[in-house]
């Protein structure tokens, strides 16, 4: 099990100190639709990070919608060109698509319509991400994010119909308490699972909350997931709470 933590890249030094095994950036801090010398500036960071930077999420800005009668199909395939040549160039394997501002169904919008353009979207997505030997994970955002993708099957649900390799899907423990979403899709689909971000209470830092990190856990050990946990939740105080809730997560899945 590897667990990260996602962050800003000026964060990544604190965060190896800490002793994480990874960072996860944003996509949009790699500006995509700025020029190649604007990236030169600020790739360095990202070179140079102590800390292996495997997985990235926010694919999207909020402005660039991908459902609507306002989508606008070239800027997306060329935003999308460029971010994912430059994960793959920074070294990452994993994109993460939320985008819940992105992706959500305007109001009145025809439903299939809606999920026409989704597919055209993740059919884009895939064709970019299997030239650059990368994987997108559809990640499940509640209700309050966004009004499609709102559990694990129904991320999954996309990656049968799709059914292109490089796109999986997410779970995030947050998310799934938002939802009331039944712990035990982490297991049932497993076989789909290749990324999963986790928080406590009030979106605060695991260890501090209620959240039944025992049940989580022991689901996770059944399903033989073994891959990355990466913590997205909102920090009261960085520098202090990152080794304790490291600490926290490592002592809840460990099953020697």
């Amino acid at each position: 099990m590897k667990f990260g933590c996602c962050a800003a890249i000026d964060q990544a030094e604190t965060l190896y100190e800490a002793g994480y095994d990874f960072i996860e950036c944003t996509v949009v801090s790699l500006l995509p639709e700025e020029s190649e010398a604007v990236f030169k500036n600020i790739v360095k960071k990202y070179q140079e990070s102590p800390i292996p930077i495997e997985a990235f999420n926010i694919l999207l800005p909020s402005d660039l919608k991908i459902v609507g009668e306002s989508v606008n199909h070239q800027r997306v395939k060329d935003y999308l060109t460029s971010a994912l040549e430059r994960v793959h160039r920074i070294g990452a394997k994993t994109i993460v698509f939320g985008s819940g501002g992105a992706r959500s169904f305007p109001k009145g919008f025809q439903k299939e319509k809606g999920e026409e353009q989704i597919a055209i979207f993740l059919s884009t997505v895939a064709d970019i991400a299997e030239q650059l030997d990368l994987t997108i994970v559809i990640e499940p955002l509640n209700r309050k994010e966004s009004n499609v993708i709102n559990s694990i099957p129904e991320a999954v649900e996309w990656t049968k119909k799709l059914n292109r390799k490089s796109l999986k899907s997410l779970a995030d423990f947050y998310h799934m308490v938002e939802e009331n979403e039944p712990l035990t899709h982490l297991y049932e689909q497993r076989d789909f699972i290749h990324h999963i971000h986790v928080a406590d209470s009030n979106r605060l830092a695991p260890g501090t909350g209620t959240y039944p990190y025992s049940e989580f856990a022991s689901i996770i050990h059944k399903a033989n997931y073994d891959s990355r946990i990466s913590i997205e939740c909102n920090w009261r105080n960085f520098e202090e709470e990152i080794g304790q809730a490291l600490d926290y997560l490592k002592k809840q899945f460990s099953f020697e």
